[in-house]
């Protein structure tokens, strides 16, 4: 990758009952004034922007500049280890008003942006689009439930598929609390290995992701709970679907095949904005900005395969010769995209879109989740 000119900065943030001052770190790598940036929102929450970074091939690629920033709570930003189990104070509306502060800050309503949420950020995205907010133009929602029973629904049939040991394992750890028994990691962590990266060894970026969790688990604890298995945060009843119907942008949905993220709970997505394309990565679990990013001896991936996809996102529209670079980008998949229909076979994806009105939005051809 070549070097590109980048920015870091810290922007005042008045967190509401903080009882402090705060602020927002955030970083811009590329060019603002070259072309419509994307705003990278990371998961968790507190999980940091670090293992996004395989986003800056974006910039050598499609000339899309990324802005990444540490949401409050972790990184480089305001820690407020004291509001620890404070539900109060950990709410979606806290990170959005702080998504807004730092829009504002960077003087992008006018010249308009790109979203992109992975997991807690795509939830968060979702939710910010859903406002229909100021200079947003399209929205990209990666591995994010819809729903939270429903991911926790979801978690508990992949769990069931689990050799029988480790179920047994994860099931006493759920009934007693004791997630710290060596038995208890060592089952916890093959089940992050099936089903949120299945690369080994894991990505450095993605490495100080779980760094960043263990030195602040103030917001994750309080809003997911102990772990991606245990939830018992404030999050836990949370259901995004009917705020969904109000997002009027472009989306593009993205999950892996293997992702804790399952179907199960991405499809409310899909049924309930109205213009949105559905991608299931087939090859990848909850990372596929890094089990898609390219050709990995220990995967049967392919190149550049999420990359390509956002290409299609941030570009297509903008202007002519981005438009045929984009239908490049997409011709590359071979995938057929039919209206609200679902195509699979000896593919590497499987896509549905649909881009009707909301009261005449067709039902009924995606295909249910198998439980089993």
């Amino acid at each position: 990758m070549s070097a590109h000119p980048t920015i870091e900065g810290e922007v005042p943030f008045a967190a509401p009952n903080s009882g402090r001052p705060c602020s927002t770190w955030y970083k811009v790598v590329g060019d603002l004034k070259q072309s419509t940036p994307l705003i990278a929102l990371h998961g968790g929450p507190g999980a940091g922007h670090e293992y996004l970074a395989s986003l800056t091939d974006l910039i050598d690629q499609y000339q899309v500049p990324i802005v990444f920033y540490d949401q409050i709570g972790c990184g480089r930003s305001t820690h407020l280890r004291d509001k620890m189990r404070d539900e109060s104070f950990w709410t979606i509306d806290l990170f959005i008003a702080e998504l807004d502060n730092l829009i504002d800050h960077l003087g992008l309503r006018s010249k308009g942006f790109y979203l992109l949420g992975q997991s807690w950020g795509g939830m968060l995205a979702g939710m910010y689009a859903a406002r229909r907010p100021a200079g947003l133009k399209k929205l990209v929602i990666a591995g994010s439930p819809a729903s939270f029973p429903l991911f926790v629904e979801g978690g508990k049939r992949l769990r069931a598929q689990l050799p029988a040991d480790i179920q047994k394992i994860l099931e006493e750890g759920d009934r007693t609390g004791n997630l710290e028994t060596p038995e208890y990691q060592r089952a916890s962590a093959f089940f992050y290995k099936q089903h949120v990266c299945r690369i080994d060894p894991l990505p450095e970026p993605v490495k100080q992701a779980f760094v960043n969790l263990k030195d602040d688990s103030t917001a994750y604890n309080t809003m997911q709970g102990p772990s991606e298995i245990v939830v018992d945060g404030n999050l836990k009843d949370w259901d995004g679907t009917e705020q969904a119907k109000n997002i009027n942008v472009d989306t593009l949905l993205l999950n892996g095949r293997h992702d804790e993220v399952s179907e199960l709970c991405v499809e409310p997505w899909f049924r309930s904005i109205p213009r949105v394309k559905w991608v299931v990565f087939e090859n990848s679990s909850h990372m596929g900005h890094w089990e898609e990013r390219g050709p990995d001896p220990g995967l049967k991936s392919h190149s550049e395969q999420f990359n390509k996809l956002l290409s299609t996102l941030t570009t297509r529209l903008d202007d002519s010769s981005n438009r045929a670079m984009a239908a490049q980008s997409e011709e590359a998949f071979a995938v057929e995209k039919p209206s609200d229909s679902y195509t699979s076979g000896p593919k590497d994806i499987k896509t549905w879109q649909h881009s009707y009105p909301q009261k005449h939005k067709k039902r009924g051809s995606v295909p249910q989740p198998n439980p089993e």
